[in-house]
């Protein structure tokens, strides 16, 4: 689970760990009000959108007067910000966030993670903070220094000393205390607080001698949210596409993609060995959609609607291996499903596995038109297809 900056840097305060004072603005006439209680300019301008490169898209702006900063807050909300992980749909901004200017003498990354080799929390550090760590760990590697931490034992002063003592042109001692303190700081907030990243770039020392984080990221742990209510009652359920929010209060694990065919599998590993087929046929998929072992006819029916309700979709495949899942019970949603919603693009369906004969002939039997693959090459085939729009309505 993402959350903004700005509520990133509420949690980051409360852990002792010095952020700028700011001040969130959500209505473009309440710019003058706001930005006053944060003294003279100059003042930064952020657009709070679950995504980074935001500053290489524009949504990162220094401002030097009070008309510049009602300039860049009336352009950046309501707009659409592009970066590289948004996708060409980009994000639309409803909140910006603004700071005052830090005068920064030198910046550092910190982070703190999970090293899956491991299997234990790693904090990660760097002289070089304001680049892109995983730039950073291409071009210059050695500049990336890492301490995995014992979870009995938690961050132990001796490792601050490891990282700090690295950097070539060592920092004054109050600035090096301060980076220890921090260090051990952003550790235990990661581990109160279940997260599977906390990320601090730059984390920067002032002219005067203070250590602040001006920019701040932090992802909770989805599987640790029922414990940590108060961090899951924080998030922006506006910054979730509108297919996924549906989905994922049908319990349908559901992620949309920026492909043209829908897919409805039961089991992850299964649905990521049908979007290969899919990208081998030559097209896209539209969309992860696991309906689980367990689905009745409710969730299939429900799946179904969502995958049609997105526009981009020109054909769907149905791939079900009975197990749990038996072919009828799927069959039996998705004719529901096709007769109550309108369908106007081909239903590829594989059904293989417990009752997949009984499934095949609710299908024969619904007067609704499919195409059946008897296995993955023909599905394949059917795909194919269905992109260069030669495919005919048949029933099965």
């Amino acid at each position: 689970m993402k959350l903004h900056e700005y509520q990133a840097k509420e949690i980051l305060n409360k852990w002792h760990i010095p952020v700028p004072r700011g001040v969130l603005i959500s209505e473009a006439d309440r710019t003058e009000k706001e930005v006053g209680s944060l003294g003279p300019p100059p003042w930064i301008v952020k657009a709070q959108v679950h995504a980074g490169g935001r500053g290489k898209a524009g949504g990162v702006r220094l401002v030097k007067s009070l008309q510049e900063a009602e300039d860049a807050v009336s352009d950046l909300l309501g707009s659409r910000l592009i970066t590289h992980q948004t996708g060409p749909e980009g994000a639309v901004v409803r909140k910006v966030l603004v700071e005052e200017g830090v005068e920064i003498a030198s910046e550092f990354y910190l982070s703190v993670t999970l090293d899956r080799t491991s299997g234990l929390p790693a904090v990660i550090f760097s002289p070089s903070g304001g680049m892109e760590i995983e730039a950073l760990a291409v071009s210059a590697p050695q500049l990336i220094y890492r301490e995995n931490v014992d979870p009995a034992l938690g961050w132990m002063p001796y490792q601050s000393r490891n990282m700090v003592y690295r950097i070539e042109a060592l920092p004054e001692a109050g600035v090096m205390k301060q980076l220890g303190e921090i260090m051990k700081n952003l550790y235990d907030l990661f581990t109160a607080c279940d997260c599977s990243l906390v990320e601090i770039n730059p984390l920067v020392a002032t002219a005067d001698g203070r250590v602040i984080a001006v920019d701040a990221k932090l992802d909770v742990d989805n599987n640790a949210l029922f414990r940590q209510k108060e961090l899951a009652a924080l998030y922006d359920h506006a910054e979730m596409d509108p297919l996924e929010r549906e989905a994922g209060q049908s319990g349908l694990s559901y992620i949309r993609l920026d492909g043209s065919i829908g897919c409805m599998v039961n089991g992850a590993g299964l649905a990521m060995a049908t979007m290969d087929l899919i990208q081998a046929a030559g097209a896209r998929p539209a969309n992860f959609l696991d309906v689980g072992g367990g689905a009745g006819e409710e969730k299939i029916r429900k799946g179904l609607e969502i995958i049609l309700s997105d526009g981009r979709v020109k054909g769907v495949l149905i791939n079900i291996f009975g197990g749990i899942l038996r072919c009828d019970v799927l069959a039996r949603g998705v004719c529901t499903a096709a007769a109550a919603v309108s369908v106007d693009v081909p239903l590829i369906v594989r059904l293989k596995g417990t009752n997949a004969e009984e499934g095949r002939s609710i299908l024969s039997e619904s007067g609704l038109s499919f195409h059946v693959a008897r296995d993955l090459a023909e599905a394949g085939a059917l795909i194919r297809e269905v992109m260069a729009g030669n495919h005919t309505e048949e029933k099965v």
